[in-house]
């Protein structure tokens, strides 16, 4: 069974950790080229977050990520390569090479500028996270609850009909519920949350209630499941156990087809009871002996992020 994870903080851990010594071939992290193979992973999303806190120079810092990961690609070429689309995921596949997929976590980074957007776009970028837990030029982040009543600005309603034009993704995790509801009225595109889990569970603002869930559904749009511990349960671990119930209450919400995985390896501030992403198995286990057929786990674990990559990208 193949794997597609939507969201992973990879980059930013080789850049921030070590002195920079650590690449993405192969590191002390979670996510790496050895373990991406023995996840049997098909591609992955390494997202560029962007601190617009410690770094005021958003667009500075962020094309300095961007160089990172484009160096970090041509270092793994034998194994990992650039994709901006389904055809490239697939071509990829067919050539024997795990697929990478460039992302933003911070909006902010456009500095309010749609040609800053344009330019992200011509670098690899094909999906960005529209805010993280600040406000930004786009709109407002569920950070505390603070936000949740404030929707999309102009510009942000402004990047939505860009994104859609371009063939982004748009990302509502930690998007307030109000922007979140914006998205889902403007975009004439499917949208994902990248790395959310179900509200109804966990009250946490970063959850979706199960009405964004049916939302989600209808769009055509997926949502990755967070494996940060307090995302899911009252535990210190993210735990595959909760990981187990998560998943079964988004589809029975909102169906199989919205689900997909959007780990957080990282990125998460408490530990994974899978410790790095090649330890995938382990939930496709515990899924199946709770009744989860194959073909649901395929769904699940590749082919719903692959359907929304499909239907948007180009």
């Amino acid at each position: 069974m193949k794997l597609l994870d939507l969201h992973c903080d990879t980059i930013l851990r080789c850049m921030d950790e070590e002195n920079g010594r650590f690449g993405l071939g192969c590191n002390p992290f979670c996510v790496d080229v050895k373990k991406l193979k023995k996840a049997n992973a098909a591609g992955q999303f390494f997202a560029v977050y962007v601190d617009m806190m410690k770094y005021p120079d958003r667009l500075e810092r962020c094309l300095e990520m961007i160089d990172r990961f484009h160096l970090e690609l041509s270092r793994c070429g034998e194994e990992l390569r650039f994709a901006g689309s389904y055809d490239e995921l697939q071509h990829n596949a067919v050539i024997g090479k795990l697929s990478a997929f460039l992302a933003i976590e911070e909006g902010g980074a456009l500095e309010g500028k749609l040609h800053h957007l344009r330019t992200y776009y011509r670098l690899g970028v094909r999906l960005i996270t529209l805010t993280w837990n600040y406000p930004n030029e786009i709109g407002y982040p569920n950070f505390e609850w603070t936000h949740a009543d404030k929707g999309l600005t102009a510009f942000g309603r402004d990047v939505v009909e860009e994104m859609n034009r371009l063939g982004m993704l748009i990302d509502v995790s930690h998007l307030s519920d109000q922007g979140f509801y914006d998205v889902a009225t403007l975009s004439s595109q499917p949208f994902v949350a990248s790395h959310s889990d179900a509200r109804a569970l966990v009250h946490h603002p970063r959850n979706l209630a199960d009405d964004m869930l049916r939302l989600l559904a209808e769009k055509g749009g997926v949502v990755g499941v967070n494996f940060e511990s307090t995302f899911l349960g009252d535990g210190k671990v993210g735990r595959i156990e909760d990981l187990v119930r998560h998943i079964r209450h988004i589809s029975n919400v909102g169906g199989m087809e919205v689900l997909a995985i959007g780990t957080d390896f990282d990125g998460t501030m408490n530990p994974v009871e899978m410790t790095d992403i090649g330890q995938m198995g382990r939930l496709a286990a515990a899924l199946a002996e709770e009744g989860f057929s194959e073909g649901q786990l395929e769904k699940l674990f590749y082919g719903n992020a692959a359907r929304v990559i499909r239907d948007v990208l180009r």
